[in-house]
């Protein structure tokens, strides 16, 4: 892949590193999970709805009686129950896409999360050095935001705190 100026070579490594596991990801998927994935792809698109305008339409000439042949469903009755059919089924299959598309979205908050939290930890670390070198070199420093600064942030203690401020409603 050609070099682009605006990434840096760990981003592309990761962007490629995350495309492969995904695509790993849906090479290992069972067979039912592609199959509804390739029918939600295909009944999202704009043929899909073309088919169904001219499936619709010919069905509908043919039981007005504007085109030859039998007249198999002049009240509609078939084409309302087979529509009917169809979207029980669709549903289900944009149901599936969306619990697919749920889970990947809870594994990648999660990975967000955990890269987030491992920066912080790194981040507060770093600020340590720099009190160190600080006071190694006798650089004065606001002791109480670097206190606020060196503090490691506990991931339960603010789920806590967020749990008990929704818990306040405020």
């Amino acid at each position: 892949m050609p070099a682009r100026a605006g990434l840096s070579g760990t981003l592309r490594e990761n962007i490629v590193a995350l495309a492969t596991r995904e695509d790993e990801e849906n090479a290992r998927a069972p067979w039912s999970e592609r199959l509804a994935r390739v029918i939600t792809a295909f009944t999202g698109s704009m043929v899909f709805v073309w088919v169904h305008v001219a499936i619709v339409a010919a069905w509908i000439a043919v039981n007005l009686g504007w085109l030859p042949g039998p007249r198999f469903d002049p009240s509609f009755v078939i084409l309302a129950s087979a529509a009917s059919v169809e979207a029980i089924f669709l549903s289900t299959f944009v149901l599936i896409s969306q619990n697919r598309m749920a889970a990947l979205a809870d594994r990648r908050a999660d990975l967000d999360l955990h890269i987030s939290l491992l920066t912080e930890h790194e981040l507060t670390r770093l600020a340590e050095l720099l009190h160190r070198i600080a006071e190694r070199l006798e650089v004065p420093v606001d002791r109480a935001e670097l206190a606020e600064i060196e503090r490691d942030v506990v991931a339960g203690e603010v789920l806590d705190e967020i749990d008990q401020h929704k818990a306040r409603g405020t």
